[in-house]
C-alpha cells in the first residue's frame, strides 16, 4: 500500500525522492507527493494517479536543487483520492510536513480538539492530525515535539518529518507499520520498503517497534518513543531487486499473509469508535430507508470471495437477523433470480472486474435491486456501478491465490453487520463495543499465531504427498474449510474437498480411511461438541485428523491425531483468525513441492472473461 520515502545529504533530493517512490510503485497508489527544504521554505508538489503526472509538476514548477526532503505515495483509506488529501501534510502555517503511512484510530477526537484550539485542516485525511498535533507541541526542538505528538496517538503509524527550521535533520518514527533508514556516505534515507533504496545503499538499520530516528547527512541517532537513546546496528541487504519487492519472502503469497494482521488494522481504520460503540463506513450509499426496507439480502462472488460471502451470510443473520443467500456470481446472472427493491445485493471482489460478478450487479439491478459493493481495487469497474460501497483496503494483492484480500472482506463484512445492526436495532450498544476492542486486539493474535509456523511447517513436510484432503467446518468455520480446501487445491494441485461436518455421514464417509487426512476446524463455538462428535467418526474409520483449536483448548489432544492451535477469540471472528493456519498449510505444502506459489498454473488473478 501507501509508501514512504526521505533523504538527506548531497545530491538533488527530488530526483532521489523520485526515484524511490517509483520503486514502491508496485505497492499500489492512487496519488503521490514530495516536499523538499528549499533555502529555507517548503516545496510542495502533489497529484493523484500517476507517478507520471506528479513527474510533470516537478519538471515544470519544482526548480529546486535541494538536498533534503520527503515523499509519499498514498492509497487511499480516510478520505478520496484528491490533491488535497495527498501526502505529505502539512500544518497551519507550512512550517512542518509530514508523510504517513497506517491509521490514527482516534483522530476525530484529536482533530476537533485542534479545531477548537484554532488549527485549519485541509484535507480528509486522518494523517493531517499528525501535522498539527507536532505544530501544537513545537517550541524548537523538533524531534520532542514529534515524541510528544506521538503520546496522543492510537493507531498504527511510519511517519517522516520534514521541519523547515531544521535543514540538518529529518525525524522519523514507527509503530506497527514497518520503517527502514539507509546509511550511506554523507546522505542517509528513509523509506517503507527496501527496495526504494537499494540503488544508494544496501546498508540499513530496520526502526523496531515504539521507536523513532533523527536522520542527517552524517550520522543517524535512536530512540524510543520515551527520548531515551538506543544503540542499534545495521544489517547488509544482499537480496535481488526482485527479491526486495517481496519485502525478504520467498513469495509473494507468504509476504501478503504476513501483511495480514495490517491489512485488518487498514480496514478497520478510521471507521470505528470503540467507546461511542459506533461504525463510519462513509461511502455505504444506503439510506436509513434502503435499510429498513431491506427485507432480504443476497451476496453474489466468485472463488475465495464466495467463500468470503458464506462468512458474511451466518454473520448477518445472527447479528441483523435478516435472511441472507450466497449465490455463485456466474450462476445467479442466468438463473432468473428472483430480487426486487425490498432486496439488497451485496457483491463482493477483490478486483472489481470479475466478469460474471459484474454480471450479476447488472442483473440486479435490472430487477431493482440495491446493490452494494465490497471490494479491494478503487477505481474498478464494479465501485462505477453499484449504488454503495464497502472498501476493505488490502492493497494489491500479488499472488494469484487470495489469502489477505479474503481477511480484509471477512473484517470488513463485520463491520457491515455490526452497523446495519445497530441501525435495525438487533444489537446492544455493549455488544459492539465489545465486538470493535476485540477486532482491534485481532491483529495481534494473528501475529502471535505468525511468530511461529514451525509446527504447521513440519504438519506440511508429513502431509505433502497426500493425494486427496478432506476439510470439515460447521456454522461459521464451515466457509473457512471451503477457503481451507481451495487454497491447497489452488497452490499444491492436491485434490481437497470441504464438507459440512454433519454432512459427512450422508456420502463422504464412505471415503475415509488411512490415506484421506482430515482436517478440522474446531474451535471455540457454540457446534463445538458436534464437531467432535464428527471427529471421532472419522477416527473410528482409521481417519487422521488435524485440527485446528483454540489454545485454551486442552481436550482437543484427545481427540485428534495433531492440532494447530490459535489464540482464543470470541466466535464470530473465528473465521479470520482460523484461516490463516490454512493459508500457511498450503502454501508450505505447495512450496515443499516445488511448485510455482505466486502463479499456479491454469489461474489468473482477475477473471474477467465468463
Amino acid at each position: 500500500m501507501c509508501g514512504i520515502i526521505g533523504y538527506i545529504g548531497d545530491k538533488p533530493a527530488n530526483q532521489v525522492i523520485f526515484e524511490g517512490l517509483m520503486r514502491l510503485e508496485y505497492r499500489g497508489y492512487d496519488s503521490a507527493g514530495i516536499a523538499v527544504l528549499d533555502q529555507g521554505k517548503i516545496v510542495l508538489a502533489k497529484d493523484v494517479g500517476k507517478l507520471r503526472n506528479l513527474r510533470e509538476l516537478l519538471l515544470t514548477n519544482f526548480p529546486s536543487i535541494s538536498s533534503q526532503g520527503i515523499g509519499h505515495t498514498r492509497w487511499a483509506t480516510h478520505g478520496r483520492p484528491s490533491t488535497f488529501n495527498a501526502h505529505p501534510h502539512g500544518d497551519c502555517m507550512a512550517t512542518l510536513m509530514v508523510a504517513h503511512n497506517g491509521i490514527i484510530e482516534n483522530y476525530m477526537k484529536l482533530k476537533h480538539s485542534l479545531q477548537s484550539a484554532g488549527h485549519i485542516f485541509k484535507s480528509e485525511t486522518d494523517s493531517e492530525v499528525l501535522a498539527h498535533l507536532i505544530e501544537s507541541h513545537y517550541k524548537g526542538n523538533i524531534e520532542d515535539a514529534v515524541l510528544k505528538a506521538l503520546a496522543q496517538v492510537e493507531g498504527a503509524y511510519a511517519i517522516v518529518v520534514l521541519h523547515r527550521d531544521h535543514s540538518d535533520r529529518l525525524v522519523c518514527a514507527r509503530k506497527e507499520s514497518p520503517l527502514i533508514v539507509g546509511l550511506g556516505k554523507g546522505e542517509n534515507f528513509i523509506a517503507s520498503d527496501v527496495t526504494a533504496i537499494m540503488q544508494h545503499t544496501r546498508r540499513v538499520v530496520f526502526i523496531e517497534n515504539l521507536e523513532c530516528a533523527i536522520v542527517k547527512r552524517d550520522r543517524v541517532d535512536f530512540f524510543d518513543l520515551a527520548g531515551k537513546p538506543l544503540e542499534r546496528k545495521s544489517s547488509l541487504i544482499d537480496w535481488n531487486p526482485i527479491a526486495a519487492e517481496k519485502g525478504g519472502f520467498s513469495h509473494f503469497m507468504l509476504k501478503e499473509i504476513y501483511e495480514q494482521p495490517q491489512v485488518i488494522r487498514n480496514t478497520i481504520g478510521g471507521r470505528t469508535q470503540e467507546e461511542d460503540g459506533k461504525i463510519f463506513l462513509t461511502e455505504l450509499g444506503l439510506t436509513g430507508p434502503d435499510i429498513f426496507r431491506t427485507q432480504r439480502i443476497v451476496m453474489v462472488a466468485c472463488g475465495t470471495a464466495y467463500y468470503a460471502a458464506c462468512v458474511g451470510k451466518y454473520l448477518i443473520e445472527q447479528l441483523v437477523r435478516i435472511p441472507v443467500e450466497c449465490d455463485l456470481a456466474s450462476e445467479f446472472r442466468y438463473r432468473q433470480p428472483v430480487v426486487d427493491r425490498n432486496t439488497l445485493v451485496v457483491a463482493i471482489s477483490q478486483s472489481g472486474e470479475t466478469a460474471d460478478t459484474l454480471a450479476a450487479v447488472r442483473e440486479a439491478k435490472l430487477r431493482g435491486a440495491k446493490v452494494l459493493g465490497i471490494v479491494n481495487a478503487k477505481e474498478s469497474t464494479l465501485t462505477r456501478e453499484v449504488d454503495g460501497l464497502v472498501y476493505i483496503h488490502a492493497g494489491p494483492e500479488i499472488g494469484v491465490a487470495s489469502t489477505k484480500a479474503y481477511i480484509a472482506m471477512l473484517t470488513a463484512q463485520v463491520l457491515l453487520a455490526l452497523l446495519l445492526g445497530k441501525i435495525r436495532g438487533t444489537l446492544k450498544p455493549e455488544f459492539v463495543q465489545e465486538t470493535i476492542r476485540e477486532l482491534k486486539i485481532l491483529p495481534q493474535r494473528i501475529e502471535q499465531l505468525l511468530s511461529n509456523t514451525a509446527p504447521i511447517r513440519a504438519l506440511a513436510e508429513k502431509f505433502k504427498d497426500a493425494r486427496h484432503f478432506l476439510f470439515l467446518g460447521r456454522g461459521i468455520n464451515f466457509p473457512t474449510a471451503m477457503e481451507g480446501a481451495l487454497k491447497l487445491k489452488e497452490i499444491s494441485y492436491i485434490h481437497a474437498e470441504a464438507y459440512a461436518a454433519g454432512e459427512m455421514k450422508h456420502g463422504p464417509i464412505a471415503l475415509i480411511d488411512k490415506d484421506l487426512p482430515v482436517m478440522a476446524i474446531a474451535t471455540n463455538q457454540s457446534v463445538y461438541d458436534k464437531l467432535v462428535s464428527n471427529i471421532k467418526e472419522v477416527q473410528a474409520r482409521s481417519g487422521t485428523v488435524i485440527a485446528v483449536a483454540c489454545e485454551s483448548n486442552c481436550d482437543i489432544k484427545n481427540v485428534a491425531d495433531y492440532v494447530i492451535a490459535i489464540p482464543d477469540c470470541p466466535e464470530i471472528l473465528t473465521p479470520i483468525l482460523s484461516v490463516v493456519p490454512l493459508q500457511l498449510f498450503a502454501y508450505f505444502v505447495a512450496d515443499l513441492r516445488g511448485l510455482d506459489v505466486d502463479q499456479p498454473r491454469n489461474l489468473a488473478k482477475s477473471v474477467t472473461v465468463e
